[in-house]
């Protein structure tokens, strides 16, 4: 008999109203024995972290692990193929943020991590997307309320 696997999911509820996505890709990262286990506790906070290439390897900073010691934040190895690095270089280049947007645990249990390629959206568009939220919202309850389908 074997035990059934815990999905886990950790999203940046943040970047989809902060930024606007323009790519998204799932990846490996290299983590240590306590940062998976406070993943595993779902202690971990993604909301500031970000990005960034050293030596043309992607590196990810300001993921805060907890345990029942510290907090800990350490950078962390991002695992792509050369193509997506490539790929992210160029664009990186052009002025766009690379954000993690979620982590989560696939089907074998191993931890990976979303990333996207952003641009930085402004104020009026986060205005527009907050009306358009309550305005789909308003329509769900009245659809609910007149029991229309």
């Amino acid at each position: 008999m074997h035990s059934a696997k815990k999905f886990i999911k950790i999203n940046n509820k943040q970047a989809r109203f902060n930024y606007q996505f323009l790519e998204e890709y799932s990846a490996g990262i290299v983590l240590t024995g306590d940062e998976v286990k406070s993943i595993k506790s779902n202690k971990i906070s993604i909301q500031e972290s970000y990005c960034y290439f050293i030596n043309n390897e992607l590196w990810i900073k300001n993921i805060y692990t907890t345990n029942d010691k510290n907090i800990q934040n350490r950078k962390k190895k991002i695992l792509l193929k050369k193509k997506e690095i490539n790929k992210l270089l160029k664009n990186k280049k052009k002025g766009l943020t690379i954000i993690p947007t979620k982590i989560f645990t696939n089907l074998k249990g191993i931890i990976k991590i979303n990333i996207a390629l952003t641009k930085n959206k402004r104020k009026y568009n986060k205005r527009e997307d907050l009306k358009k939220k309550e305005i789909t919202k308003e329509i769900n309850l009245n659809k609910k309320y007149y029991n229309f389908s």
